[in-house]
């Protein structure tokens, strides 16, 4: 498990941590004569158990896999000698490409060797996962507020580190306030980012959601839809407030009755109802009484 720590910024910053990645290699300890410095055997590299991105499509995978065997691994695999066997390597970026090489049947892939803390370990990561280009809106959402409950940075030095506006960092991690069922409909692309962000907030959002899906609706028809919803509610939470000679009138009948009165002003202007409550026969005999009385 990696600890948390206490800090202010971004540690060696996401720069720093990235120009470190893009230097030449460090030479491969014990390396097998005939291989080139920046080759590694492809059984002496191992997955990084706290690897944050545990879900790999297996059709993503067949087409790298394909291309990997056609062209190669253009891009080197990050690795960093394990802590528990210096005669293997542990994946800081690229397990998606090692994972296809395998499928690929590749002996052999082009690694850069890195010495990085745990800490920058799953900060590393944590970054190339959301910097992923086929990464669905609530993934990378997740991303950022990995980033953020691990290393204590705020969302304003995500945006900076990672070349984005501070509104978009904002606007993706509101996703993760939606429940569980909308959230799987945006990882599946069922339903748009655009789409879920008019839904955080609303208690209606799962019902509203599956309406918009229904309906087909475009980002600018279920905002509109949402609005209109919203207005409808706060103009029926409006009527439905009694006012204070209403609720004097109420008070009156309920005090003379002893029993409970409401009123209510419905249907057209002047129209409405009256409801006397009883607890028991004793009390409906006295309704029927005082009703039979002022019928005389």
């Amino acid at each position: 498990m990696i600890k948390r720590k206490d800090r202010k910024g971004l540690g060696r910053g996401l720069s720093a941590l990235m120009a470190d990645i893009d230097q030449s290699p460090k030479e491969i300890p014990g390396k097998t004569s005939g291989i080139s410095s920046n080759m590694l055997p492809i059984e002496k590299i191992i997955a990084n158990p706290d690897q944050p991105r545990q879900d790999f499509n297996k059709e993503d995978l067949e087409d790298l896999a394909k291309s990997i065997a056609s062209r190669g691994i253009i891009q080197p695999i990050i690795v960093r000698i394990s802590k528990e066997n210096n005669e293997l390597y542990q994946i800081v970026a690229g397990e998606r490409r090692w994972r296809a090489a395998q499928r690929a049947q590749l002996h052999e892939v082009p690694v850069v060797v890195r010495d990085f803390t745990d800490e920058e370990l799953l900060e590393v990561a944590i970054i190339e996962n959301v910097q992923r280009s086929n990464l669905n809106p609530v993934e990378e959402a997740l991303g950022y507020q990995a980033l953020i409950d691990n290393f204590n940075y705020t969302q304003e030095q995500v945006a900076s580190g990672l070349g984005k506006s501070r509104s978009y960092i904002a606007n993706l991690l509101r996703l993760l306030n939606l429940p569980e069922k909308v959230q799987k409909y945006v990882r599946k692309g069922v339903l748009s980012a655009g789409h879920a962000r008019t839904l955080v907030g609303n208690k209606q959002a799962l019902a509203l959601a599956n309406i918009m899906i229904e309906e087909n609706m475009s980002v600018r028809e279920a905002e509109i839809y949402v609005k209109q919803r919203l207005n409808r509610k706060n103009i029926n939470k409006h009527s439905n407030k009694k006012d204070s000679d209403t609720r004097a009138l109420e008070a009156d009948l309920s005090a003379n009755t002893k029993m409970k009165v409401t009123i209510d002003h419905k249907g057209t202007p002047g129209s409405g109802k009256i409801t006397i409550s009883y607890k028991n026969l004793d009390e409906l005999d006295q309704i029927c009484s005082m009703l039979m009385d002022g019928s005389k």
